[in-house]
C-alpha cells in the first residue's frame, strides 16, 4: 500500500528527525560558531582521517561538547597505535568530556600502524565497555569496500552481529554515502537474510560540488551509486559543469539527495521488516549548507517537485 502524500511528507520529517552531520578536526578549526548553522543537541560525528592525530579529535570533542552538541568520535582500527593508546583516549573521552558513543571503522590505510587491523579486534579488547560507552556504531558496506573483499565484509557482519548478542552496548551499522536507494535497500536485505539484526544508519551526500562529491565517492567506494550518476559521457560532461560558470544553462543530473529519500521511503513502506532507522549526513565540506537543508526537511518546510522535493 503507497503513502499519501501527506503521509509520505511525515514518513520523511519522522526520517530525517534525527539525522546526524560531521566535521573533521580540521573542518572543525575553521567554524567560528557552530550556533550559526547547527542546532544544540545535534549529533555531530567527529572523523578521523589517516595520518590524524587523535589529539585533534579530542580537541574538537570538547568544544562541541562544550557548545551543547553530541560529539561522536571517530576510531580507525588500523591507526590505532596500541590498545594501551587507544584506552588512555577512552579514559579522557568518557572521565574528562563525558562521551558515551563512538564511530569505529577499519579505517583507510593499507597497513596497520598498530596491533589492529579490523575494528572486531579493536572490539573484542572490552575497552569500550569498561570506560562506559553504551552506542557504538559500526561500519557497514552496501556496495563494497576498497581494501576489503566481499567475503570479508559478509563475515565481519557476522562477526559484529554475534559480539552484539554479548554486549550491553548498543551496535548498529553505518553507512558510507549513496546516491541511490536501490543498492542501499538490496543491501540491507541481502544481510538481514543473512540474520543481520543490527540497525542501518544510511550515509546521504549533502550539497557539495560535483567535484567534492565524486572525489569522496571514489574514495568512499561508492560503486553503482556513483556510476548511476556518470552512465554516460554527456551526464560527465555536463557534471563537470554543473559548477561552473557555465552551471546555470546545463541540464545536469541532480546530486541533492531528496529523490533518494524519497526512494528510501518507498522501500521502507514495501518493507517492514527493514531495519534502516535514521539517515547521516555527509556534508563533505559544505556543512552550512547542508545543515540548512536538512532543518528545511525537518521542519516541513518543503513540497514535492516530481520524483524529489523542493525547500521552501
Amino acid at each position: 500500500m503507497s503513502l499519501s502524500m501527506t503521509g509520505e511528507k511525515q514518513a520523511l520529517i519522522n526520517m530525517m528527525r534525527h539525522t546526524t552531520l560531521e566535521v573533521t578536526p580540521g573542518g572543525a578549526a575553521k567554524v567560528a560558531d557552530f550556533s550559526s548553522m547547527v542546532r544544540p543537541g545535534c549529533t555531530v560525528y567527529v572523523t578521523f582521517l589517516p595520518g590524524s592525530d587523535f589529539a585533534d579529535t579530542l580537541t574538537t570533542v570538547r568544544r562541541l561538547k562544550s557548545e551543547g552538541y553530541n560529539p561522536v568520535p571517530h576510531f580507525a582500527a588500523r591507526s590505532i597505535i596500541s590498545a594501551k593508546a587507544l584506552e588512555e583516549n577512552l579514559a579522557v573521552l568518557q572521565g574528562e568530556i563525558g562521551i558515551t558513543e563512538g564511530l569505529l571503522i577499519g579505517g583507510g590505510v593499507d597497513k596497520p600502524l598498530g596491533e589492529f587491523s579490523a575494528s572486531i579486534e579493536v572490539l573484542r579488547t572490552g575497552l569500550f565497555e569498561k570506560y562506559g560507552f553504551s552506542k557504538l556504531g559500526l561500519a557497514g558496506h552496501p556496495e563494497g569496500c576498497p581494501d576489503i573483499p566481499d567475503a570479508d565484509c559478509a563475515l565481519a557482519i557476522k562477526e559484529k552481529n554475534d559480539y552484539a548478542r554479548n554486549t550491553d552496548m548498543s551496535l548498529y551499522l553505518a553507512t558510507q554515502f549513496v546516491f541511490e536507494a536501490a543498492p542501499i535497500l538490496a543491501w540491507e536485505k541481502k544481510i538481514r537474510e543473512q540474520a543481520n539484526e543490527l540497525p542501518v544508519y544510511v550515509g546521504i551526500p549533502g550539497l557539495a560540488t560535483i567535484k567534492s562529491l565524486l572525489r569522496h565517492a571514489q574514495h568512499c567506494g561508492v560503486g553503482p551509486s556513483m556510476r548511476m550518476l556518470t552512465r554516460s559521457p554527456i551526464n560527465m560532461l555536463k557534471l563537470t559543469l554543473k559548477d561552473s560558470f557555465l552551471g546555470q544553462y546545463v541540464n545536469a543530473p541532480s546530486s541533492e539527495p531528496s529523490q533518494l529519500l524519497r526512494d528510501l521511503i518507498t522501500g521502507i513502506q514495501a518493507d517492514p521488516d527493514c531495519l534502516i532507522r535514521q539517515c547521516h549526513l555527509y556534508p563533505l565540506g559544505g556543512l552550512k549548507k547542508s545543515a540548512a537543508w536538512m532543518y528545511k526537511i525537518q521542519d516541513g518546510e518543503f513540497e514535492f517537485a516530481g520524483k524529489g522535493l523542493t525547500t521552501t
